[in-house]
Parts: C-alpha cells; structure tokens; sequence
C-alpha cells in the first residue's frame, strides 16, 4: 500500500514547521489525497505499460492485455502468451521485452516483490535490473505501492516544476537540483511528492 493519509498529514505538519515555503503552499492548496497501488507483479506491470503514453492510452493497453492472458497481473500469464498475441494487444516490441523481462525474473525467484531490501536504494538496485525498468520507475513503485516515507522521484518532471514553483525559481530545477532542494525534507520527501503533484494538478485558485 501507498502512503497513508495519516502519514500524509504528519508529514506535511513536520515540513510546514520548518519550511515556509511548504507551510504557505499546504494553507492554499490543503492536503492531497492517499496515491495506492497494490504491491506487486501488477503494479510494474502497469508501469510498463504505462511508459510514454498517455493515461487513456494505457488503460485501454491494459484492458485489451488483461483480456488477451486472462489476468495481465499474473507472470504465468504472461508468459503463456506468444508475441504476436502480446503485440495485437497493444504491447510495443520494446515493452513486450520489458514485460517478460519482469515476469521471468519474478518467476525465477530473482525479483522478490514480497521482500524487497528494507534500504531503499538498495531496493531501487533491485527494481532496476528489470529490463525497461529506471530509477523513477522504481520509486514511483516503492512510493505507491509499498509506502515508502522518504522516497523522492527527483526526475519527474512535474516535480521539478512543481518545487521550482515552490521555491520561486525562474527555471525549472535538473534532476540533480531538484533532488538537493527535497534533501532537507527527509525523512517525509515521500509525502512532500504526493504533495507537490497535488499542487501542480491544482486548478488556478
């Protein structure tokens, strides 16, 4: 599971104490809702499927693939299906790579999702020797999925615009930067990103 909203709340509390910044934007835009995704095959499933597309996009892939192997969050399942019939449901040459990439080290017993390291970018280690699978992707995972409470995706790029914003930048932040601006948030950088995507998703007030 994700961040709760319990530790959502605390966390933001502890920052506003400390960063005005943070104080002033949490009094405008209010506390974001929980993000959750189930832990899992299916979560990075998703993920890939969800790479350079759009969200409407990888919902109808999704649908199409979960139909095509009779359940999309199962490797077995996935990798009972040939090429051709992956491919005609909307899986790319390079992701289909990426997904039997993950489903074979999950089925092997390399990738074990149920005990990842407890140090986080020893974690990230692990996530990341799936094929198709880079830093961000492994945080989003460990931020949504298991509720990690000082992981911070620094290279995504409505964070850095979002904590540019924040912090009166005139251009958004690299990943470097961004990640150095956050560093003073630990250990709640997990519940200052839910936060700062709940800013840059706000309507105009």
């Amino acid at each position: 599971m994700g961040l709760t909203a319990h530790h959502i709340e605390t966390g933001l509390a502890a920052l506003s104490r400390t960063d005005p910044h943070v104080a002033a934007a949490h009094a405008r835009y209010g506390t974001p809702e929980p993000r959750v995704r189930e832990r899992g095959f299916g979560a990075l499933m998703r993920t890939i499927v969800g790479q350079q597309v759009s969200v409407a996009a990888a919902a109808s892939i999704w649908r199409k693939l979960d139909a095509a192997t009779g359940n999309a969050e199962d490797p077995l399942a996935i990798m009972a299906q040939d090429d051709p019939t992956l491919r005609a449901a909307g899986l790319s040459p390079q992701k289909l790579g990426y997904a039997r990439s993950l489903a074979t080290l999950v089925l092997n017993g390399e990738l074990d999702l149920t005990n990842l390291p407890a140090d986080d970018e020893e974690a990230i280690l692990t996530l990341t020797r799936v094929k198709g699978l880079g830093r961000w992707s492994a945080e989003i995972y460990l931020l949504f999925a298991e509720g990690r409470p000082d992981i911070f995706p620094a290279g995504d790029l409505a964070i850095q615009a979002q904590i540019g914003k924040l912090k009166g930048l005139e251009t958004r932040p690299s990943e470097k930067a961004t990640r150095a601006l956050a560093d003073p948030w630990r250990p709640h950088r997990g519940a200052a990103a839910v936060f700062l995507w709940h800013c840059y998703n706000a309507p105009p007030l």
